[in-house]
This record gives structure tokens, sequence and C-alpha cells, in this order.
């Protein structure tokens, strides 16, 4: 696929993502004068050797690093990225987060809004960044990739400091927490597909691309992050994780939640934040402990328990230092994570959270055009002949939403067929509402496992208001799920456990100040409610963050 072309000549700006930086240069204090501006950056794919765990890897890797560089741009600037791919496989940059305002082309979903950059190609993306502020984040859109290609992207206030909502910090750090493979991840999707199981639980996690001291081999492989007693850090948290939600906390310190998913929350003080996989969540952190070193640590959030026999999970714990100047380095202090399976830790964060309300902003559209009741969860589809250690008699795992596992398109993108009015591609012809009514969390029948892989797109009027009730399922297992609206932020009205209640759930709708967010993590056994307004036309996924199922709006 051919770069797109561009006039505009801009210093490419490369911006390494994780030393502390001043938030804000003394010449952009005090101007009222904000001036557009066309920010270019370059991202070059290719096979990066690393030392891991013992053992040297080669994975595919941006501007040899992993994470990738930060990107960071004001609000209303216009993005441009060259991504070189350099690497042996064919895949796309989804600018996670990003409204992608009459730009759905650049949104980076692989055959969804594009086709993949093919090996040895390049491509470039342009979009303006309106109306966001915050911590947002790229990745791989293709196959297991992204648990290396991956990256912090930064939007601040074209005001500059005048601009946040809360006092300003005095540092700035994004944290990633991501997940590691002592294997090649492609392959280990590969051999998942082919056997139509769930793939090898990942070696390792990470915080901003080390695993920490608690893994072998690792005692060099830790990040640090030096403070100064006093100060105020804008940590800028992201969990990249493909399969797991996480607990982050840092002994001795608490937060303040000020933002997530790149939308201003109300202040919410917390000694432990809680992300699902593709959620970010901005937190204040004074350093106002006693001089020493402090454990930063994430250990995951596993919301199925005990209830998916036969499965297993990564439950180790990564680390990173928080150090203070001492004059010599002290045994760190290791905060009091909670439980793997601390369902009430993971609902009282997810839930205390409200929306900061500011004039001028949206606020929750009170009438209500479209309703949707989206059930999802884990199934079983028949094996294709390709898959040929597929257990037969069984199937092969998969996920759903109303019954219909996503089958990608593999002519043209979805967004192409949709504009050249391409048939055969897909079919508008997505369900409201679930096949089949039943006791969702409580599955006794066997004949509701059976889904079916097919393309089939929802059509909304442009401007029409949107109500979806995102209902888990317990065919197979229930697990606390993060769902991602590609192009859109959703008004969270309600969430709750069980089945959803049309009859006594509206009553709990949060129509005042709910919370804001581009990925949500639906409650296990449970339901959420989101709202939002269909503005930005194209075609959109809502989609798994951990890799299953997709419906496209």
């Amino acid at each position: 696929m051919a770069a797109a072309s561009s006039s505009l000549t801009p210093k490419l700006r490369h911006v390494r993502s994780f030393r502390p930086h001043r938030m804000w240069s003394k010449e952009s204090v005090g101007t009222d004068v904000f001036i557009p501006r066309a920010t270019a950056n370059k991202l070059e794919v290719g096979n990066l050797s690393v030392r891991r765990l013992c053992q040297n890897t080669v994975i595919t890797a941006v501007n040899g690093q992993m994470p990738g560089p930060t990107i960071e741009v004001n609000e209303g600037d216009t993005l441009v990225v060259h991504v070189i791919n350099d690497s042996p496989y064919n895949m796309t940059i989804h600018w996670h987060g990003v409204l992608q305002i009459l730009s759905s082309w650049a949104d980076g979903a692989n055959m969804i809004s594009q086709c993949p950059i093919r090996s040895g190609k390049k491509f470039t993306y342009k979009f303006n960044v309106t109306k966001q502020e915050g911590t947002l984040w790229w990745h791989a859109h293709t196959s297991f990739l992204r648990a290396t290609v991956y990256g912090a992207l930064i939007i601040r206030p074209r005001r500059g400091p005048a601009g946040y909502p809360f006092p300003k910090p005095d540092y700035e750090v994004p944290i990633i927490i991501g997940e590691w493979w002592n294997a090649n991840v492609v392959e280990l999707e590969r051999i998942a597909i082919d056997v139509g199981g769930i793939p090898t639980i990942s070696d390792a996690f990470t915080i901003n691309g080390q695993p920490g001291d608690q893994y072998n081999c690792s005692r060099k492989h830790m990040y640090e992050l030096k403070v100064v007693p006093g100060k105020t850090y804008l940590l800028r948290l992201i969990n990249s994780a493909l399969v797991n939600q996480h607990f982050f906390m840092i002994a001795g310190h608490s937060f303040t939640v000020v933002a997530a998913d790149a939308s201003y929350t109300a202040p919410y003080k917390t000694d432990v934040l809680v992300l699902a996989s593709g959620q970010t969540v901005d937190a204040l952190m004074v350093a106002d402990a006693a001089p020493g070193d402090y454990y930063m640590a994430a250990r995951p959030y596993i919301s199925t328990g005990f209830n998916f026999p036969g499965l297993r999970f990564d439950t180790s714990t990564t680390t990173a230092v928080l150090r203070y100047h001492t004059p010599r380095p002290a045994t760190p202090l290791m905060p009091m994570l909670p439980s793997l399976y601390s369902l009430e830790t993971a609902n009282r964060f997810y839930t205390n959270i409200t929306g900061l309300v500011r004039p001028g902003h949206p606020t929750v559209p009170l009438h209500v055009d479209e309703h949707m009741f989206v059930t999802f969860g884990f199934g079983l589809v028949p094996c294709v002949p390709s898959q040929i250690r597929c257990n037969r008699s069984t199937g092969s795992f998969a996920a759903s939403m109303n019954n219909v596992s996503f089958h990608f398109p593999t002519r043209v993108s979805l967004l192409e067929a949709s504009y050249r009015r391409i048939d055969g591609v897909y079919t508008a012809d997505f369900p409201d509402e679930p096949p089949v009514w039943f006791d969702f969390t409580n599955v006794t029948d066997p004949g509701l496992t059976m889904t079916v892989k097919q393309t089939r797109a929802k059509r909304v009027r442009f401007g029409a208001t949107v109500e979806m009730v995102l209902q888990n399922t317990a065919i197979i297992a229930t697990e606390n799920h993060p769902m991602h609206i590609h192009g859109y932020n959703f008004f969270i009205l309600a969430q709750g456990f069980g089945n959803y209640n049309k009859a006594t759930a509206p009553a709990r709708y949060n129509l005042v100040n709910p919370q804001v967010r581009n990925t949500i993590g639906v409650p296990v056994g449970g339901w959420a409610v989101i709202r939002f307004v269909a503005n930005n036309p194209g075609s959109k996924s809502n989609c798994s963050h951990l890799r299953f199922e997709k419906l496209e709006l």
C-alpha cells in the first residue's frame, strides 16, 4: 500500500517516553494564542533482539524500542505519522481512543478502516486531534502484534497549563503495563487458531517494557522512576496487556484520579488503580513519603476466578522502583496488592469514578433513538478445514455478540466496501437483540454454546442517540470483559451484576455526571448501559479488547 502524499514538511519529533519531564516550557506559560501545528512522527517497524527472563527473543518493535516512542500533541493539532513496515508481517496501527472526526480511514483498524500495510511497504496516517485531552495510546491492530507494537499518545490542552481542570503537576510520567511471552506471539496465535483453543498464557507482565525483579534473570530489567520530594507527578497509566486487567499500586503513596480514557473525571482519591485492557487512567501522585525506595507493582485482576475449569492464568506480579535520592539504595517496600480475584476492589474503582461536568462540554442526551441489547461471551464454532488440529467433535473456541462471531473480510475493508457500495463483503443486519432470551448469567442449556461466524454490521442514522445494554453471559464462563468502541466516547450510565432488568435498572442511571470512556470493563457475570451520539460518520468497530468478538457500526 503506497504512503499517502503530503505537502507538509514538519520537523520529525521523536520523544522517548519514560523519563519524568516538566509539564510546560516557560514559553508556553501565560499565552492565550493557539496556533495549530502539523506534528510529524516516524514509526519504523522491524525486528528487535532483546533478552528477557534468561533468554534471547526476537520481537517486532517500533524504532528499536519497546514500548515504542511516545507521541505528544496539543489538542487541535494535525498529527502526521509515517509508518515504515520493515517487519515480516502485514499490519496496521490503531490510534486507540482518537475520535477520528471525518477521518475514519486513518483509524488503523485492520480490514475495517483499511487494508494492512504490507511487509516492506509504508503508509502515512494524517488526522486532526480535536475535542480531546489526556492519555490515549497507539498499537498494532493485527494479530497478537499488539503485545510488542505499542506506545503512548499524549494530548495536552491547547491553552497550556491553564487548560487543566486540576492543579498543575510538576512532572508527568507515562506508565505502560504490558504482557510478555518468551515466544513469537504471531506463531502463538496461529497455533491457538489451528487447534481452536486459547493462546498460551504469558510468561510475565511488564512496566514500561521491563518485567522487574520478581522474575528470573530480571534484576537489571526493571524500570526506575526517580522523584523529588514534595513534587506532584501526573502518572499517565495505560494497560496495553492483551488479555489481563490489572491492579496497580505504589507502596507508601496514594493517587487522585483526574482523567480516564482522555476524559476528565471528578477528583477521586484511592490507593489502588484498576485498568481493563485498553483503558488509560491519569492520576496525580505527590512524592510525600520518607526518603527511600518503593515498589510500584501491577498484578492481574482475574475476574473469571475459579469458574473456568482447566483454564490457566498468568498470576505473576510486575514491579518497578520509585526512588527518592538517598546515599545508598534500600530494599524497596512492596505495596499490599489486592487478591487476584478481588471483585470488590475492581468494582469499587470502576463504579465510583464520575465525570467532570464542565460548561460547553457534552452532556448526557436524554432522548434515545436506537436501543440495542447486546449479549457477549464465549462459545464454540465449527472447525474449518484449515484448522488441521481442531477437535471437530467439540468445535473451535470463539466469542460472540448476539451469537455472531465476527468474520474479517478478506477482499476489501468494510469502510471501502461501504463507500464504494461493494456487495458481498458484509450484511447490514446485525441484530439489535440476541436471537434467544435466557438466564444469561446462569446457563444450563448446552445447546446455547454454538455460535456462527459472519460479517454483519449495524447501520445507524447520523446524529441518532444510541443506548446499548452490554450483557455478559455465562456460556462457558463469565468474566469482566473490556469493550471498546472505535471513534466514540460514551457515557456509562449504570452497571451491575446478574441479568439486566429493564424495569428496575433505569432508576440507577446516572444522567448528571457519568464517567465518559472509550473502553469499559463490563462487570463479570453482569451488565453495563452506555449511551452515545452517532455523530462521527464511517465504519466504526465495537470490539472486545481481548482479541475475540467485534461488531461494526
